[in-house]
C-alpha cells in the first residue's frame, strides 16, 4: 500500500474516532470534500497549491474581498465605480461556481446501462 493511501486511511480513521473534534479550528477544513476527489485529480490540486496557483474561484474571492477593502476605504466619488467592478466580479463569480456545480452533477450522474 502506498504511503498516501496508508496517510489517507489514518487520516479518516482518526476522524471518525473524533480525533479532531477539540482541535481549535475544528469545521475549518472539510476533508470528506477532498476524499471525494479521484486520487488523481487530489495530486494534481496538490501541485498547483505548491505552485502558488489557485482555482478560478478562490481567485475571484479574493478579488471580492480586495474590492469590498477599497470600497470601504474609498471617497464617496470613487464608490460607483469600485460597487460597478465588485458586481461584475461577483457575476463571474456566480457564472465559475454554476459551471463547476454543472460539471459535478455531470461527472455524479450514473452511467447509463
Amino acid at each position: 500500500m502506498e504511503f498516501s493511501r496508508i496517510a489517507e486511511n489514518r487520516i479518516r480513521e482518526a476522524m471518525r474516532e473524533g480525533r479532531f473534534d477539540s482541535l481549535p479550528a475544528r469545521g475549518a477544513l472539510d476533508l470528506e470534500e477532498y476524499f471525494k476527489l479521484p486520487p488523481e485529480l487530489r495530486m494534481a490540486y496538490s501541485i498547483l497549491k505548491s505552485a502558488g496557483l489557485v482555482p478560478e474561484e478562490v481567485e475571484l474571492l479574493r478579488e471580492i474581498d480586495r474590492l469590498q477593502d477599497a470600497l470601504a476605504k474609498a471617497a464617496e466619488p470613487a464608490k460607483p465605480a469600485i460597487r460597478e467592478s465588485l458586481a461584475a466580479v461577483r457575476l463571474k463569480l456566480d457564472v465559475a461556481l454554476e459551471r463547476t456545480r454543472r460539471q459535478r452533477v455531470v461527472t455524479d450522474a450514473p452511467s447509463p446501462r
